[in-house]
């Protein structure tokens, strides 16, 4: 036998073995809406993040999400499992939402016992109000780090424990609103659950006065960062998966109802903040776009879920690592209520791109943003 025989008589011994093997996933085909959007017009690339100064480099791994008090305090919370106060140009330890072990941070297979503090507030008391991805929904004393669990993961809600809790807001009234974008998945299996396609996740509320925690909507894929309007009457939710943003109408006829604000974007959304303009500031954690040699990878891969099944046996995959950039999207909110001129009723338009190719942000701050 040849060596070339030799080669080929391994490779197939290696696909036959690959094709045996269980598949830890159980995706969903998903065909998205057309091809993806091009980057030009107001999509068309600029460096304008690049202008951002970078700040604790090094020091914060992976901030999350930013919250910010009446004195110009700054809270985030860190991949490993740390919370953290920011003050012009001090970084302050707050508490560790697990155990404070020297592995924190090294790898993800630590997150469950180190924890993972995503979305958080600043409650009406100035207390914190975070989201663990691990554990649940805590209350920290952001001066002395002491925790309370307000509702354990395990507790969950209509008997579904919490996979991965996400996104936090809380209204004005002080209930709380957050995500679980899996019941399937923890955060350190995230690329499993983008890659199912499965509508595994959760819009839900906590009250704190009752403690009781509510579904609001369930059936969604990957559901993620969200922000309400500026009269609450409605909330804008990512998700992530399918490249998409809702709507979920709060108050008025429409109450209790889902639609489609946002689909086919440019990328993956992940948070979504209003800002001091009204527009909605959407972060973009991964790219799709038309114009580049092969079309995006999850795009190649959503109708068939063999070749999913196939792609995570073989490979740890690693998600668009071939595009490295940063963005943030701004969009136009048009209805008749929160902008008073508009006649494309209420549909959610692109306004603005801001990508920069091969920059990250850490710790990055704009002080026209609301946090």
């Amino acid at each position: 036998m040849t060596v070339q025989q030799c080669v080929w008589v391994l490779v197939l011994a290696v696909a036959v073995g690959v094709y045996f093997i269980p598949s830890p996933i159980d995706p969903e085909p998903f065909i998205f809406e057309g091809p993806p959007p091009a980057l030009e017009g107001p999509l068309a690339v600029n460096t304008r993040l690049q202008r951002g100064r970078r700040l604790f480099a090094g020091q914060l791994k992976g901030p999350e999400s930013f919250t910010a008090d009446q004195n110009g305090n700054v809270y985030t919370g860190t991949v490993d499992g740390k919370l953290w106060r920011i003050n012009n140009e001090t970084l302050t330890f707050i508490t560790q939402m697990g155990q404070n072990l020297p592995e924190c941070g090294t790898s993800t297979d630590y997150e469950p016992v180190c924890g993972r503090p995503h979305g958080l507030r600043l409650d009406r008391h100035g207390q914190l109000i975070v989201a663990d991805s691990y554990f649940g929904l805590f209350k920290v004393d952001p001066w002395t780090g002491q925790k309370t669990l307000l509702h354990s993961s395990k507790e969950g809600a209509d008997g579904i424990p919490f996979g991965f809790l996400n996104g936090l807001e809380i209204s004005k009234n002080g209930t709380v609103f957050f995500t679980d974008s899996s019941s399937r998945w923890g955060r350190r299996h995230v690329r499993y659950e983008v890659l199912e396609t499965n509508r595994l996740g959760r819009l839900l509320s906590y009250d704190p006065e009752s403690g009781s925690v509510r579904t609001l909507l369930d059936s969604l894929y990957m559901p993620n960062g969200f922000a309400f309007s500026a009269d609450e009457d409605f909330l804008l939710l990512a998700e992530t998966s399918i490249g998409h943003i809702s709507r979920f109408w709060l108050k008025g006829h429409k109450a209790g109802t889902k639609e489609t604000a946002m689909n086919n974007m440019v990328g993956y959304p992940d948070n979504i903040r209003i800002s001091d303009h009204g527009t909605f500031l959407v972060g973009i954690n991964t790219v799709r776009f038309r114009g580049r040699l092969l079309p995006p990878f999850l795009d190649l891969l959503a109708p068939y879920p063999a070749l999913k099944r196939f792609v995570v046996k073989v490979s740890y995959v690693i998600l668009c690592r071939d595009t490295q950039c940063a963005l943030t999207v701004s969009y136009d909110l048009c209805s008749n209520i929160f902008l008073i001129e508009c006649s494309i009723g209420d549909k959610v338009e692109p306004k603005v791109i801001i990508p920069s190719t091969k920059y990250q942000l850490q710790g990055y701050k704009a002080p026209s943003i609301k946090l």
